[in-house]
């Protein structure tokens, strides 16, 4: 069996996948070419972590695609000194170029064994600025405001507390709407914190799996 040189994967991955999805940023791009993806992905799916596929975790959960990836750390525009809310921890990747970017990282995860695999995988990289939580994005409480907030699956509607948990300026990523035709959006928070004080920009349409609790509720049809 031919071992996959994963390094070379890594800069195909970065120059054919990401980049010509408009992902220009150099931190980004470099944070990208730099973390070993292989180390976040199951050992069945190892060979496919630099792939344009978004690969399977448990609870029917996915890892999203490298140019997803892309475009969402793209969007958050980060500062090594901002502190930032990751709704959905998934495989831990995601996690992990955050906190290469930002000076501090909570990730939430609903599903206990996702964050306890992530926090081992995080540890093993020497990422000690990521903190994974136990917890529900849509029951979960705190004063604390962040500069930016990562949402790694899609919403029907986009819950207005989030809003609450940014500081003023601060930057929202996420995908909403109904599958097929999702939007990616970013939501640039007002100094109000609201909703409607709120500047919202389209980026581009997806299709991603719904959050936990977060489908649309189920239409009737006659």
């Amino acid at each position: 069996m031919t071992t996959l040189d994963y390094a070379k994967a890594r800069e195909l991955m970065v120059e054919q996948q990401v980049r010509p999805w408009d992902v220009l940023d150099p931190r980004v791009l470099d944070v990208l070419a730099g973390l070993p993806r292989e180390a976040f992905v199951a050992e069945a799916h190892r060979n496919l972590a630099y792939t344009d596929l978004a690969l399977p975790l448990a609870h029917g959960e996915f890892m999203l695609k490298p140019v997803l990836e892309g475009r969402a750390l793209q969007a958050l525009e980060l500062d090594p000194t901002d502190d930032v809310l990751e709704i959905g921890t998934g495989s831990g990747f995601l996690s992990a170029c955050l906190g290469r970017l930002a000076r501090e990282v909570v990730s939430l995860e609903i599903h206990a064994d996702l964050a306890a695999t992530a926090r081992e995988r995080l540890a093993a990289q020497s990422i000690l600025n990521v903190q994974v939580v136990d917890a529900d994005a849509f029951s979960y409480r705190t004063d604390r405001r962040f500069n930016a907030i990562c949402v790694t699956g899609a919403v029907a509607e986009l819950p207005a507390q989030w809003l609450q948990w940014l500081q003023p300026g601060g930057r929202l990523f996420v995908v909403r709407g109904r599958s097929p035709a999702m939007e990616a959006i970013r939501v640039t928070a007002g100094e109000r914190n609201e909703v409607n004080a709120s500047r919202i920009q389209s980026l581009f349409e997806t299709d991603l799996p719904y959050l936990v609790g977060a489908a649309p509720a189920p239409a009737f049809e006659f």
